[in-house]
């Protein structure tokens, strides 16, 4: 397998509490990878210091080989990683096809020169941007829906316009942070269907979920989180059996984590 990120040693303290507390993992290109623990085990922490949010007090991450720049958000999607956010995060007042345009922004090269003057390339650049959007949405399902302003559609295709405005970006590695949070079963399917189809097409997936059973039947490995500390890293079959899984979620006295 190849490496496509490291965390080595993260660290993270809010005051005098530790949310992360050397935390180390390896996640390999081409695969779904979990990131599951009980409310305030880190998980969302983890993203926010892996995507630029957050500072680190402590370690590194190392991404297609080399160091991942800290603290910039810009600059961790620029080199190929890509965020949903647990709270929905779209521009409301545009509509769908102008979200999915707004990210794909970051890999355009028109200039405020070109844009002033609406050169041939810009024009150019921003039909090829449409037409990407497009595609996007029609990939994620709600095509249909390009012209609906954000704020007016169901909650599950606002899930779906967020992981298509997050691909409009071309990343390497993709960060779901609970996409399937309120979603109900016949919408979950359809999501895991998709995170199929993104690994599939060459994505590498991350993904935190308090849907143990979607984890635990999409990952192909699964790092648990409690109080900031990594306490378990393996295939499925092997966390959902691990005592100090069992212990974190459910207090011990069970079998396996379903």
């Amino acid at each position: 397998m190849i490496t496509l990120l490291e965390a080595r040693g993260i660290g993270k303290r809010f005051g005098g509490l530790t949310a992360l507390d050397d935390v180390s993992l390896t996640i390999n290109k081409g695969e779904v990878y979990g990131l599951i623990g009980p409310n305030g085990a880190g998980k969302t922490t983890l993203f926010n210091v892996l995507t630029g949010a957050y500072m680190p007090d402590g370690g590194e991450f190392v991404f297609n080989g080399s160091q991942l720049p800290t603290g910039k958000p810009h600059k961790v999607v620029g080199r190929g990683i890509a965020r949903t956010f647990q709270n929905i995060r779209l521009f409301r007042e545009l509509t769908a096809l102008e979200n999915v345009m707004a990210g794909h922004h970051i890999r355009t090269r028109a200039g405020i020169w070109g844009i002033l003057t609406q050169s041939r390339f810009t024009r150019e650049e921003e039909r090829l941007t449409t037409e990407r959007a497009y595609e996007l949405l029609d990939y994620v399902g709600i095509a249909h829906l390009a012209e609906a302003v954000s704020k007016n559609l169901s909650y599950g295709d606002q899930r779906r316009l967020e992981i298509a405005r997050a691909l409009a970006t071309e990343p390497h590695l993709l960060a779901l942070d609970e996409p399937a949070a309120g979603m109900n079963a016949t919408e979950t399917a359809q999501l895991r269907r998709l995170i199929d189809q993104i690994r599939h097409d060459g994505v590498t997936v991350l993904l935190i979920e308090h849907d143990v059973k979607l984890v635990m039947g999409l990952c192909d490995r699964v790092a648990v989180l409690d109080f900031g500390r990594k306490i378990a890293e393996d295939v499925p079959s092997v966390v959902q059996r691990d005592p100090k899984v069992i212990e974190a979620y459910l207090g011990g006295g069970h079998k396996h984590v379903a």
